[in-house]
């Protein structure tokens, strides 16, 4: 994939400590005890993401990135540590209550889909609003967001009659479904080839602009992450970089070329 060029990288390990944030983990350790054996998957992390940031999250296999963003999800539980999401405290909710948060404030993006077989792709979509008791009207936005992903032809179409490319897009819709505060996506293009991965890729930069939503994203692809606002890189289980991606204003670079032009 082709990122924009000419990013300034500035690191700044102080940043999650001063940025009050939607997400706010603190001293997170997920710890696997089988004696006389102790495997440490993540190690005292600590960071906040304020609203509306997009945070790519990236390490090499086996860096904990995966596992860091289920314990943000609530699809698994910290050993220590707080992790709040929107204002709540999730470390110690019950399942229910886990079940009704990711309803409310969350939507997913997985690498394999995660598409429902035997419900069509509108059905897909639909879905998340009514297990979440989503109050808008479900139906019109579900169409809206198919058409947004280019997919209304092929809204009554099961998954196994779509592409690799179309059922992401799907998954696309249905993450949006419920307008969550907080979209998370893990490797979402990771299963797609580079024209679908990308097309994908800017479906997902342009519904997260529309939507507002902050986005979390793990991959192993620096190109892609540099799209984002933010690139935390997990080493062993901890934050080895916190880098924030300043972009340089494209209209003040395009008139100052013209400027430029003009003095020649």
């Amino acid at each position: 994939m082709n990122a924009c060029s000419h990013y300034i990288h500035k690191i700044d390990m102080r940043l999650p400590m001063l940025l009050p944030g939607v997400i706010q983990v603190n001293d997170l350790w997920k710890v696997i005890e089988n004696p006389p054996n102790r495997v440490e998957i993540l190690r005292g992390i600590t960071f906040s993401v304020p609203r509306g940031q997009f945070l790519a999250i990236m390490g090499a296999s086996g860096s904990g990135k995966s596992t860091l963003l289920g314990l943000l999800a609530g699809l698994d539980t910290v050993t220590s540590g707080r992790i709040l999401l929107d204002g709540t405290d999730i470390t110690d909710l019950r399942e229910d209550d886990l079940a009704r948060m990711r309803g409310r404030k969350l939507g997913f993006v997985f690498q394999s889909y995660q598409l429902v077989p035997t419900l069509t792709a509108e059905e897909n979509v639909l879905l998340p609003a009514e297990l979440s008791g989503y109050k808008g009207d479900a139906r019109r936005r579900s169409r809206d967001l198919l058409e947004r992903v280019g997919l209304t032809q092929r809204a009554h179409h099961y998954p196994v009659q779509l592409s690799g490319g179309e059922q992401q897009r799907v998954a696309l819709a249905r993450a949006f479904i419920t307008a969550p505060p907080i979209l998370m996506a893990d490797e979402p293009t990771g299963n797609l080839d580079s024209a679908n991965g990308q097309h994908v890729l800017d479906l997902l930069l342009q519904l997260n602009r529309e939507e507002g939503t902050t986005l979390i994203l793990v991959t192993h692809d620096r190109a892609l992450s540099e799209y984002a606002d933010r690139v935390l890189t997990l080493h062993d289980g901890q934050i080895l970089r916190d880098e924030l991606l300043i972009k340089p204003d494209t209209e003040a670079a395009a008139l100052s070329e013209s400027e430029a032009s003009n003095l020649s």
